[in-house]
């Protein structure tokens, strides 16, 4: 018989099938070895009876460990006793590999199964999250080719900083100067919209921030769009269309997993749009009202204080117009508040942090040689960039979603360490 899914099986619902996958669980007793089959696609019960099977079959039953691979074939019923509501009684069982004591039992310290993260990822959590994952980066290139962009990946080797020097992974390359991994595509994303007008990609970004926080990855995935024309108002919007088409997306195609996770699925129903806007100065007068948290002006929002700000808010907040002296150098300043930017971060609730930053961009290149000198940043290394400016300049904008951010929210998890299949951290750089 031709192999099916496990989820094929249980749409099935009864007859003769054929699986293959892995021994999640196992138990037994002289007459019958009950297993646990997992795949891809969900689990479910087998009872393997003595009588039923050859006595090879029942002596290779009886080896069999967690993560053994198996083939089997056999009679699908329903039992609501079994976990996923049906079980198979096997009439054939072929061992594929013999597994040796898995090295991962219950209740193991989050650093051990860091160790065995190769193992892990087989784990029902992981399998749950990494398909949540894939859906994630669909439904992103999805909304925007939907709208009309075209996806552009950017170069990975960049010659310069874009979000700041002190976070530079630093590559050697060839005989020549040194370059360094991306922090973002957007700098050649700029340059690109003078030709395709409205982009986007989904590309490795690094950072080397020494930080140990369960919000920061050293390595993670960027989802970033930039577009010419586009006006800051327009931006904002986009920005929230955009998460909350992701978050239907997941609730249409992940209850399953989301069941597995044992995420409140109640709270990403409840999310509607339009988002939450304030100012950073609306955030500093909450904070100090209702938090008694006083933050002079000019200051970022670190993670603590993102925290108390979302304890009000049980949607997405969209935060503006932060102080224009801790912004990036291509942020702009806002002509009805000179002391700050057209930026924006989004702050998912739940103390999940931020998810997007992104801009208007400036047009204003002598203004942005100064704030790259104050910077301590060679001009020079900018020209090219700046020639996007000289010749035929337009308005334009664009963000960055984080990958691993979105889906920790999404997921309900307690670290983003899990948001991704193998975590490139501070101190973890194996397996």
């Amino acid at each position: 018989m031709e192999f099916i899914s496990i989820q094929e099986a249980l749409n099935k619902k009864k007859g003769k099938v054929s699986l293959r996958g892995w021994v999640y669980r196992e138990r037994g007793s002289n007459e019958f070895k009950f297993i646990v089959l997992r795949d891809h696609s969900n689990i479910i019960q087998c009872v393997i009876k003595k009588e039923k099977v050859s006595g090879k079959e029942w002596n290779d039953a009886s080896k069999l460990l967690i993560e053994s691979s198996i083939e089997i074939e056999g009679e699908l019923k329903e039992d609501k006793r079994a976990p996923t509501g049906y079980e198979i009684q096997v009439s054939k069982l072929k061992v594929i590999n013999f597994a040796e004591e898995f090295p991962i039992h219950k209740d193991q310290s989050p650093e051990l199964l860091l160790d065995y993260r190769h193992l892990w990822i087989r784990s029902r959590k992981l399998n749950s999250v990494m398909k949540i994952r894939s859906n994630v980066l669909q439904a992103f290139r999805d909304f925007f080719l939907n709208k009309g962009y075209y996806e552009f990946p950017p170069p990975i080797l960049q010659p310069l900083q874009t979000e700041g020097g002190a976070t530079l992974f630093e590559v050697k390359y060839y005989n020549k100067d040194k370059t360094y991994l991306a922090q973002t595509w957007q700098l050649y994303a700029e340059a690109t919209i003078f030709s395709l007008e409205k982009i986007f990609c989904i590309s490795p970004c690094f950072r080397a921030e020494k930080s140990k926080t369960s919000r920061h990855l050293s390595e993670f995935l960027m989802a970033e769009m930039e577009a010419a024309w586009i006006e800051f108002d327009e931006l904002l919007k986009l920005a929230e269309e955009c998460v909350f088409f992701l978050i239907q997306e997941v609730l249409k195609k992940n209850k399953n997993e989301l069941k597995i996770l044992e995420r409140d699925a109640k709270k990403l129903e409840n999310i509607k749009l339009p988002f939450y806007k304030i100012t950073y100065r609306g955030a500093l007068k909450i904070l100090k009202e209702k938090e008694n948290l006083e933050i002079e002006f000019g200051k970022d929002l670190r993670t603590i204080e993102e925290d108390l700000l979302m304890k009000h808010f049980d949607r997405p907040l969209i935060v503006t117009n932060y102080p224009k002296e801790i912004m990036a150098f291509y942020k702009p300043i806002d002509p009805n508040d000179k002391e700050t930017c057209l930026c924006f971060d989004m702050l998912a609730p739940d103390g999940y942090g931020e998810i997007i930053g992104g801009s208007q961009r400036d047009l204003d290149i002598e203004e942005m040689k100064k704030k790259l000198k104050k910077d301590g940043e060679n001009v020079k290394n900018y020209e090219w960039y700046f020639d996007t400016r000289k010749y035929g300049s337009v308005p334009h904008g664009g963000f960055g979603l984080g990958i691993e951010r979105i889906i920790a929210w999404t997921c309900g998890l307690d670290n983003i360490k899990d948001a991704t299949g193998f975590p490139r951290t501070m101190l973890r750089y194996k397996p």
